[in-house]
């Protein structure tokens, strides 16, 4: 079985249904979003989740005191992509957090009241990513402890 390429009478036309579209117009028939509009928008909602909830000042603490480790313990060029890995994932955790904390109380009280388990899983989902973050530093900097006394 061969694959040929359709004849120009065979393709769908911009606002043509398309087989496989179970009647959705093709994406051409929407106005496309420029990469700059697009940018902007994920800047803001970075600036809407920073600003928004007091819980990301307590990450930025950790992760410059993190830096910070990191520069006085001389880390690898590894060892900080780990830290600066941890560091992400802590603070992309807790933009997801802000997102689904940020959904929830727009939420009338009937919807709440059903919804509360998911914004209890978000925090959790932090908790978990900060738990894992720990543990990563810890190892990576007793490491560097060990080296720098000679113990290891």
């Amino acid at each position: 079985m061969s694959w040929q390429s359709p004849s120009s009478s065979e393709v769908p036309g911009p606002i043509e249904t398309l087989p496989w579209d179970s009647g959705r117009t093709s994406p051409s028939s929407k106005p496309r979003r420029r990469w700059r509009e697009k940018f902007e928008d994920a800047f803001r909602g970075l600036k809407l989740g920073i600003r928004g909830h007091s819980s990301f000042f307590v990450h930025f603490f950790f992760a410059a005191l993190v830096i910070a480790a990191a520069i006085v313990l001389r880390c690898t060029l590894l060892e900080w992509c780990i830290l600066l890995g941890c560091i992400g994932m802590v603070l992309t955790a807790e933009l997801f957090n802000s997102a689904v904390e940020t959904l929830f109380h727009g939420q009338d009280a009937a919807a709440k009241a059903r919804t509360k388990d998911c914004l209890d899983i978000a925090a959790g989902a932090v908790l978990m990513a900060s738990a894992v973050a720990l543990v990563i530093g810890a190892v990576v900097f007793i490491h560097r402890l060990a080296l720098m006394l000679g113990i290891e």
